[in-house]
Parts: C-alpha cells; structure tokens; sequence
C-alpha cells in the first residue's frame, strides 16, 4: 500500500513520487490550500493538497485528527525559511496527487499528548500508544530484549521456557492463584520467578540457561511495580559469583552500545551493603549525586542533648549528617518541606545547622538544637562533616535502620532540588548482602533475597551459630539508583538448604510439602550454580528516560492493579465458578 514511511521522506528524495500511508496529526485549512501532518511510526511529513486538484481537496477537507488515509504525490522542497528543525523531515514537503481515506475516526477522547492523564491514557491505550514517545519506547524495548539474546546466545545460554502454571512457593509476595478444574479445591500459582526451575534446569545438566519471562506477584504497586511484569532470567553452573557477574556486566555494556551507543564506564565499582548504607542510606545507591551521610557519634556521645547523645551511644542506633553545600539558602518553608518529606520515611523530627561563617565557630551557625550542643561538639561537627560557609547540615538521629531510610530519602531529594544530579551512567555492584533480616514483632528471620540464596560460610553448624550476622553470597547491580539486577550463588548442598528453612521458620514437613522435589533434586549430584535476574521494565524505563515502567509497558495496570482498557479484573458467570466448584464469600 506504501512505496516509504513518512519519517524517512528527506532531500534526497526531491522530486519522487512515493505514496504513504499513516493517520492525520494535524490538518490545517488555510484558505487556498490544505496542509496535513501525515503521522506513521517513524515520524511526520507535511503533505500540501492544492483546490486545482479537485478529487484530492475534496477528500482532504473532510479529514480530521487520526482519520487513517494513504497519500501518493510528489516529493518537494521547502522554502528554506519554512525548513522546521523539530522535523526529520523539515526541509521536504509532499505535493498530494491523491488522497485516500482509508478510515475515519471518532471524534478523539483524549488530547493525544503529555496533558492527558493516565487514567484516560490508559483506557484508550491504543490511541495512546500512537504518540510518538510511547512507540520510541516500545521499539527500545524490543532492541533491548534484540540485544539480550544476541549476547546471552553468544555467549552459550539457552533460551528454555518454565511453567506458567505451578505450585506456590515463598517468594516474598502473594501469589495469584488459578483454579484447578480438573483437580477440585487444588490451585496453580501464577510463578513469582522462574527461580525453582533454573535451578532444576542447572541439575539438569544445561549448565547455562536464560529466559525473558513472565512473572507475577500479588502486591501493592507503585510506580515501579506492576502485577505482572517481565523478568530476564539466567543461570550457570559451576560458577562462582566472579563469573555470574562478568556475563551480567557484559551483557549490560553490549546493550547499551547496541541499543543507546553508550560505553558505560568500567569495571563497574563494587560496594558491600553495609557501605551502601552507611553512606548513602541505601541499599541502591544513586551515585550520580555526591552528597553522603556522615556518622557523628564521636563528636555528640558527652552532649546532654538526648536525642543526639542516647542513640550516639547505642550500638544499634546512630547519629548521622548529610552536609548540603549552598543549603544556608533554603527557607523555613522549604526546611518544613524537607521535614514532611522524612516524617514519611519514619523519622520524628529533623534538626539542621546552617553554617553561614565557618571561619566565626560556633557563633557563626544557626540551629534550633546549637543551644543544646556545647562549643567543642559544634566544632567537631563541623569539622567530621567538612561544613563549608553557605552549607546546611541535616541529623537524623536513631535505629540505624530508620536514619538511613528517611536521611537517605532526604538526600535524594536534595540532590535533584539542588541540580546535583550528574548527567551520566553510574553503575554499582552491591555485594556482601545479610543473610537474613530479623523481625521483631513476629520473632523471626527472614531472607533478604530468597530462601535459595547460598550463605557466604559453606558450613550448616557455623550458619546455625550466628544467623544474625551471616552474610550471603548475593549481589544486586545498581545503575543510577535503581536496582536493575539482582542474583546469587544457591545452595546446592541439601543439609545446608535445610538449615536456612531452619531458621526461617520453615519446619522439614512444611518444605517437602511446598518444594520437597528441588530438596529431592539437590540429592542428585546438584553441581554449584548461579544466576541472575533483571527487570526488563526497569531496564528499558532507564534507557528510555522514564520515571515510570508504566511508559514502556504496551498495556500495563494501574496503581490498583486494574486494566482501565478491558476493564479487568471482572466478575465471571456463575456456570464458570460452578465449575471450578467455586463459591463467592461476602465482600467487605
């Protein structure tokens, strides 16, 4: 039907005829002549339709927005004050010689632009997915999953598909369950990962398996989840973490060569996870902003100010300072904005210090705690935190685990209301994990990754004798503070296995039950294997400049899980529920 795509209509082609096809951006109706931007999926062409072609101008009058026509004619060029830079195609023009309506559409029920909102958005979703951005993010994606198996495939990993339908197992999240109708009261579980089954797969024998798959996990979403979401999985045997990580990077810089032409900055750096936290109060630290928390117990253990002085000298607590350079300019307001900002993330309260002469000491700061500090306390503040004239100092003071949540949210914040953000690829490997997370209300340890993760001591007895400060042999790769990656090397030793279900509550008949056929598999020669997994959402978001994986999905759910498009979830007949044997209870 087409001899060209519109996007690719240029000077070279001045003077051939071509014949396009695509939907009207824009008609304009100036009298004499009838101008239409003619839109496909590689960009627009200006096309121009005379009154002295009468066939032609008769059709063009009757156009309007994302009516779907073919346009045959002349290619011609512009005056050179016309040519418009914003275009690929700002130096040509099409001289219509026919215009056929192929479609035409309903009036629009959505501006087609970055003012619609999402719901609406999402409810026509084929309409919205005509804009320009929403088609330049889903073809990224396809060359990134492109690039993905170019690499992975050259590098010996098989692409092998798992179960859909499988047996619930813990994952971290609710598992969307399906009905057995062949099997009465009994459910599949829609899988969380594939993690069971690449780890059967290496007992098989494969020894290097990768997957893009299709998981799905039943949890509260935000921006950056959704219920089902797509996942790159791979594993190899007889690897240590060394090998995992140098396939992953690799890969990680081809991608990026092939997809956005950008050498990513190498080796990438390695940091433990206690670093991370300690000096960017997380765990996916953005490292593109160079501000850090800065511990400040030495210098406030003796001061009889409390709030800094009780947890100072409390091993799980600490007290910490995250130095602003030009912060002495911010406004109480914006201080009060700050202070909303961490009460969010668990803090009481947040004490700050401008430094507006560093030379003056202590009479040269303003604080609402300085009266609470002696001299020698601000001065060794000062000097731990190398505040600067015109800097202001933020505290968090309390559990370690609750001032690097909310100093750590605070740092973000700052950094982009600051423009410290630096332009630039930043990657990261977090390594050396806990094993295990402690849970005081319930009493009880759960794992920081999964159950499978292997424990950094290879001995059951030694991981038995202190859970508490076992570290694990997982790694997650950052990149701009978002985790895009993250793996281990499993335990592949079946005594081992079930000391960590040990101490995670999870009694011997209970883990027959759930996986006894991987407990049942690593008794069979299981050689030492690992792997890693990596958002693809996530990844393909990043490259494509977007905060939300939402843009980079085709057809996505909203923040309560629901498909404004097919209007799902939805009731079923009551001959289906029947079926299954099935009954509804009442609704609250």
């Amino acid at each position: 039907m087409r001899s060209h795509l519109c996007g690719n209509i240029n000077e070279k082609l001045d003077g051939q005829n071509v014949t396009l096809c695509g939907w009207v951006a824009r008609a304009r109706d100036l009298g004499g002549l009838i101008f239409i931007g003619l839109r496909d999926h590689t960009g627009v062409i200006q096309v121009v339709v005379e009154p002295d072609n009468k066939p032609a101008f008769a059709v063009a009058e009757k156009l309007r927005n994302e009516f779907c026509v073919r346009v045959s004619g002349k290619v011609r060029m512009r005056p050179e004050s016309q040519w418009n830079a914003d275009m690929s195609t700002g130096k040509v023009e099409l001289l219509a010689t026919e215009v056929e309506l192929l479609n035409a559409s309903a009036p629009i029920p959505l501006l087609m632009s970055e003012e619609d909102g999402e719901e609406v958005r999402l409810r026509y979703r084929y309409l919205d997915l005509r804009r320009e951005r929403m088609q330049r993010n889903l073809r990224l994606r396809a060359r990134l999953n492109s690039a993905i198996r170019h690499y992975l495939e050259g590098h010996d990993f098989v692409d092998t598909e798992t179960p859909v339908l499988t047996k619930a197992t813990p994952e971290g999240a609710r598992d969307y369950l399906v009905p057995s109708r062949v099997h009465p009261g009994s459910f599949f579980a829609l899988p969380q990962s594939p993690q069971i089954f690449k780890q059967l797969l290496m007992m098989a024998g494969l020894d290097r398996y990768y997957q893009i798959a299709r998981c799905f996990r039943d949890e509260d979403l935000r921006a950056d989840r959704q219920p089902e979401f797509t996942q790159l999985d791979l594993e190899m045997s007889f690897a240590e973490e060394s090998d995992v990580q140098a396939i992953a990077e690799g890969m990680i810089r081809h991608v990026f060569r092939e997809v956005l032409k950008v050498e990513l900055p190498g080796p990438f750096p390695r940091m433990s996870y206690a670093d991370a936290i300690s000096r960017f109060g997380s765990d996916k630290p953005d490292l593109r902003i160079p501000l850090e928390l800065v511990t400040i117990c030495d210098a406030v253990r003796q001061v009889e100010f409390k709030v800094f002085s009780e947890p100072a000298n409390d091993p799980a607590c600490r007290v910490a300072a995250l130095r602003v350079p030009g912060g002495a300019s911010l406004s109480r307001k914006q201080i009060d904005g700050y202070t909303e900002l961490v009460a969010r993330h668990g803090a009481r309260g947040l004490a700050w210090m401008k430094v507006n002469d560093r030379a003056a000491g202590v009479e040269g700061v303003q604080s609402p705690v300085a009266k609470f500090l002696d001299a020698g306390s601000i001065e060794s503040i000062l000097q731990t935190t190398g505040a600067k004239t015109g800097d202001i100092l933020f505290f968090g003071a309390g559990p370690k685990p609750t001032v690097a949540a909310f100093l750590g949210a605070l740092r973000l914040a700052v950094g982009r209301d600051f423009e410290l953000v630096e332009d630039r690829w930043r990657p990261l490997w977090v390594v050396d994990f806990p094993m295990f997370e402690y849970d005081a209300d319930d009493q009880r340890y759960y794992a920081l990754h999964h159950p499978f993760t292997a424990p950094a001591v290879a001995d059951a007895d030694a991981l038995r004798a202190d859970p508490a400060n076992a570290l694990s042999r997982g790694y997650d790769l950052v990149l701009n503070g978002s985790e895009i990656g993250g793996g281990s090397i499993r335990i592949h030793d079946s005594s081992l296995q079930q000391a960590v279900f040990d101490l995670l509550g999870i009694a011997e008949d209970e883990a027959k039950m759930r996986f006894g056929f991987l407990l049942e598999a690593l008794r069979y020669g299981c050689p030492p294997h690992g792997g890693i997994a990596f958002g693809i959402d996530r990844v393909a978001a990043l490259m494509a400049g977007e905060d939300s994986i939402r843009e980079v999905i085709a057809f996505p759910k909203t923040t309560t899980a629901a498909c404004p498009l097919t209007g799902a979830p939805a009731a079923v007949d009551q001959d289906q529920l029947d079926e299954l044997r099935l009954r509804l209870g009442k609704t609250s």
